[in-house]
Parts: C-alpha cells; sequence; structure tokens
C-alpha cells in the first residue's frame, strides 16, 4: 500500500510528529542567522541538548509537552519567527494517510451527489401539474375580477345623461 506521509526526509522515529516539522523550522531559522546551537542555546538559558532534540525531532530527550512548548515558544521569538503558527503547528498532530482510504472516501462523497442529483421523474411531473393547474386557476380568477368590474361600470356619456 502507499501511503502520504505529512513530513519529508528520512524514516526517522518522529518523521510524522508536529516537534519534527517545528524543529526543522528552527534548524533552518537558526541556520540562516548563522548561529551555532550553543550560542542560541546559551541566550536562551536552556541546554543544547534540549535545542537540538527540539530541531531533530527527538520527543525522548525533551521533558514533559509543556515544558516543550514554552521552550518552542521562546525560541520562535528569538528568532523572530511567527510565534503563533508555531505553536498551532505544535498542537497539530499529522498522521499517515492511506491513499486508498481517500479515494473510497472521495468515491462515496461522488456517489452520494450523484445520487442526490437524480430526481424522481414523476415527482416532477406531478410539481408541473400542480403548477400549471394553480397558475390556470389564478388567471381565471383574475380575469374573472377586472371582466366583473368592466361591466358594473357605467361608461361616462350615461352619467352625463342622468345628471341631465
Amino acid at each position: 500500500m502507499k501511503e502520504i506521509k505529512s513530513a519529508s526526509g528520512n524514516n526517522n522515529q518522529g518523521e510524522n510528529s508536529s516537534l519534527k516539522r517545528i524543529g526543522n523550522f528552527i534548524k533552518e531559522a537558526r541556520l540562516s542567522r548563522n548561529q551555532s546551537i550553543e550560542e542560541l542555546a546559551s541566550d536562551l538559558k536552556i541546554g543544547a541538548h534540549q535545542l537540538e532534540a527540539i530541531e531533530e525531532g527527538n520527543e525522548e530527550k525533551l521533558p514533559e509537552k509543556v515544558f516543550v512548548k514554552a521552550m518552542i515558544r521562546r525560541i520562535a521569538q528569538k528568532l523572530k519567527l511567527d510565534t503563533e503558527f508555531i505553536i498551532d503547528e505544535f498542537k497539530t498532530e499529522r498522521k499517515e494517510v492511506k491513499i486508498e482510504e481517500i479515494v473510497k472516501e472521495v468515491s462515496k462523497k461522488n456517489y452520494k451527489s450523484r445520487k442526490s442529483k437524480n430526481l424522481n421523474p414523476i415527482g416532477f411531473l406531478i410539481f408541473i401539474l400542480i403548477s400549471g393547474f394553480l397558475g390556470l386557476t389564478a388567471s381565471s380568477l383574475i380575469f374573472n375580477l377586472f371582466s366583473d368590474s368592466s361591466q358594473n361600470q357605467t361608461p361616462k356619456q350615461e352619467l352625463i345623461k342622468k345628471t341631465k
């Protein structure tokens, strides 16, 4: 079975973890600023081994998730990264998705949409007949109203004769 992996790279443990993705962001930002792990760790007053574990996505070498989140926030702020994006990414766990599952889900949705588009021809015919009947009835009522009111009106000439 083919699988889609949400993170790229080697088949390391934790490859699909949000920590691995964040670690890659942090490492790229640190390297683009020409800072060593030791320099950044010293500036932040955290252990270099912890910073290295974050960059590698190695959860086994790190304390509880709450503390890791605080460290990541401080690192992102120090490196002037989008802190909210990094923290949101840390909260998001992505799992491996099998292509067959995606294809199956899409085909179910397509079948349901096709099924809902098929109208019952008898129901449609009944709808047309009722609409036509209502239209004829309404138009005949309106015609009768106008014809009655025009017959009840007396012409102006008759009114003039009556007043003399």
